[in-house]
């Protein structure tokens, strides 16, 4: 009884500390919107402070189903966060954009039922990769350090955008995702790092650990990390891992 009472007081700490430190950094992030052809792109984006001679990297952030909408607040919810930590921001200052997807949209188009890619891209992800090309043209961005990570749907949109476009990213960080496996020879010069809970009961950790697979079959040497006795949680621990960022940071083109 002692110990399930010291895990409830653990939680309810966690629960407190994490949504005063999501106050806190939603404030860092501002308000924005890319509209084309009429449909509208929600997003948020950190900027650090501005160094007229400095080009910085750009980190793309993909939230998971639940935080689709359209208040342009909710994708600040898991994650991101920790982006805009003083000492991250201090370490490792980047341009971080945190795109919202609609309601009833996703993030991939992959055929579920053998997770192959389908021709065309989903909606949002194209207005995304239009946004990403249009701020590159007109921000202080570093073109050989753009980024993508995202959680669950955000998982599984990131291998879409690698797959998709594979000359645009730099490096990736998958978490509990899946992409399409057949297409591992396209990425395979794209350093990533996979991440996953071992006891995921909503994404099969086995979409990790066969893109793994394929992978190291295409002679790529990927990372992974399998949380033991974690569930679809995987990123509260992938996120606030300082040695994942500082990997990620280090990569170019």
């Amino acid at each position: 009884m002692r110990k399930i009472n010291s895990l409830l007081l653990f939680l309810l700490c966690w629960i407190f500390l994490s949504a005063s430190g999501h106050s806190q950094s939603s404030s860092k992030f501002s308000s924005n919107r890319y509209v084309e052809n009429g449909d509208t792109l929600f997003y948020r984006m950190l900027y650090p402070d501005a160094d007229t001679f400095r080009r910085y990297p750009l980190v793309i952030f993909l939230h998971g189903a639940g935080e689709r909408g359209h208040d342009n607040e909710a994708q600040l919810k898991w994650g991101v966060s920790n982006f805009a930590t003083d000492q991250n921001m201090l370490l490792h200052p980047a341009i971080v954009v945190a795109p919202q997807c609609p309601e009833k949209s996703s993030w991939s188009n992959f055929l579920r039922t053998d997770m192959n890619l389908q021709p065309d891209p989903s909606k949002p992800m194209q207005m995304l990769i239009d946004l990403i090309h249009s701020l590159v043209k007109t921000m202080p961005i570093d073109s050989n350090r753009i980024y993508i990570t995202g959680l669950s749907m955000g998982g599984y949109g990131t291998y879409d955008a690698i797959e998709r476009y594979p000359n645009l990213f730099a490096a990736a960080i998958p978490v509990c995702g899946a992409g399409d496996t057949s297409r591992a020879k396209s990425i395979a010069r794209i350093p990533l790092w996979i991440v996953h809970g071992e006891d995921d009961p909503a994404v099969n950790p086995r979409y990790s650990i066969d893109m793994l697979e394929a992978l190291r079959r295409a002679g790529a040497r990927p990372g992974l990390t399998l949380y033991p006795g974690v569930g679809h949680f995987s990123w509260l621990g992938a996120y606030s891992d300082p040695q994942l960022l500082e990997w990620l940071f280090e990569q170019h083109k």
